[in-house]
């Protein structure tokens, strides 16, 4: 086994300029602990707002502000300075190397991912999990090794391979958590609204099919269109650019026309109007990240007073919903979207540049071989 390894982190933020790679010593597992070599990861639009100083929740304390040369100016969002030397990134696959004596759960050579939030395995979440975050308050999974508890891993399916593996924590839990961990269940026949193309968006258009729903996807172009519709199971597909009032349309398209059961809400303000509009008087919109959590615009701004639907944020999700996900995924033989274009660990600004071009369909997948 080498001494060293390579490991990416993140000082200032200008985007991908931010990242900057070193070799540094692998370090040892202690006695409840395991050391994990990570084969792949992916990326999510959180990983951009950290590397360009938006990303708005709290970050890791401990942060010396002189540590920078030139010192750079705190975020008027978070009151925080930008983060410095923080290793970027949640998603990964990986196997297990090496374990502590007191370990448990896992043998080396066991294929795994570490859960999003490391603290958070069961239950609902409180905000002291925040604390636990990869990428943020610890640190992510850009390097060759990382050591966690023996509890905040979980196994990947196996018919996975580790690019595919490497999707799931962040935008795989998440899509999950948002269909099958609020107040009730997606039930077979069930509609469920999906936006865009992105990793959380095809998740839970794969996770609806697979539970009997009907899927209504909007996109930007035709080519995505038919994807959604081929490779996904789409029932329909509406072209969000050419279709402003898509919400409308959306609900038109629903079962009965009722709406939407489930609208999975990414957009944020620019998307909040229609998405409310597309909902079932009774239905859930499950709001998405930070983008999607910036109130309401457009003429469905009140639409949301005649509607006794449930509007809830999503933050990933538990070890608990990440294993159940696990389950549904293996049982149904269901296979992570990988956009074509695939990158090398030496080529993580360039897979970041790639990621913020919007061009990809599924999720941006970094290989460390």
């Amino acid at each position: 086994m080498p001494e060293m390894m390579k490991q990416w982190y993140v000082q200032g933020t200008n985007g991908a300029e931010s990242l900057h790679l070193r070799e540094v010593p692998i370090p040892v597992p202690g006695d409840y602990e395991v050391l994990v070599k990570f084969h792949a990861a992916s990326l999510n639009y959180r990983d951009i707002m950290i590397t360009t100083g938006t990303y708005v929740w709290s970050v890791r304390d401990g942060i010396v502000p002189g540590y920078l040369h030139p010192p750079l100016p705190t975020n008027p969002l978070t009151h925080q300075q930008p983060l410095t030397h923080l290793h970027p990134s949640s998603d990964a696959a990986g196997t297990i190397h090496t374990t502590g004596p007191k370990v448990t759960r896992f043998k080396p050579g066991t294929r795994v991912s570490p859960i999003f939030h490391l603290t958070h395995l069961y239950g609902p979440f409180h905000e002291t999990n925040f604390s636990s975050s990869l990428g943020a308050k610890h640190d992510g999974i850009f390097q060759e090794y990382a050591i966690y508890n023996e509890q905040s891993c979980v196994e990947i399916p196996s018919h996975l391979t580790f690019r595919e593996a490497a999707t799931l924590p962040c935008a795989g839990v998440t899509a999950w958590n948002a269909l099958y961990g609020g107040p009730r269940a997606l039930k077979p026949g069930e509609t469920v609204l999906t936006q865009g193309t992105g990793g959380v968006s095809i998740f839970a258009a794969q996770f609806a099919k697979i539970g009997g729903a009907e899927v209504i996807s909007t996109t930007s172009s035709g080519e995505k269109a038919e994807r959604l519709k081929g490779e996904i199971g789409a029932d329909y597909v509406i072209n969000y650019v050419e279709d402003e009032g898509w919400g409308g349309t959306a609900k038109g398209l629903s079962r009965r026309g009722r709406g939407a059961d489930f609208v999975v809400e990414i957009g944020g303000a620019k998307t909040m109007g229609e998405s409310v509009k597309a909902v079932a008087i009774d239905g859930q919109i499950a709001v998405i990240g930070r983008r999607a959590g910036n109130g309401f615009s457009g003429d469905g701004e009140g639409s949301h007073t005649t509607s006794v639907s449930t509007i809830r944020r999503v933050l990933v999700g538990s070890r608990q919903l990440h294993e159940e996900m696990n389950l549904a995924i293996e049982v149904n033989g269901l296979r992570p979207v990988v956009d074509e274009r695939v990158f090398g660990l030496g080529e993580l600004k360039e897979a970041f540049r790639y990621f913020e071009t919007g061009r990809h369909f599924g999720k941006v997948v970094v290989d460390f071989e």
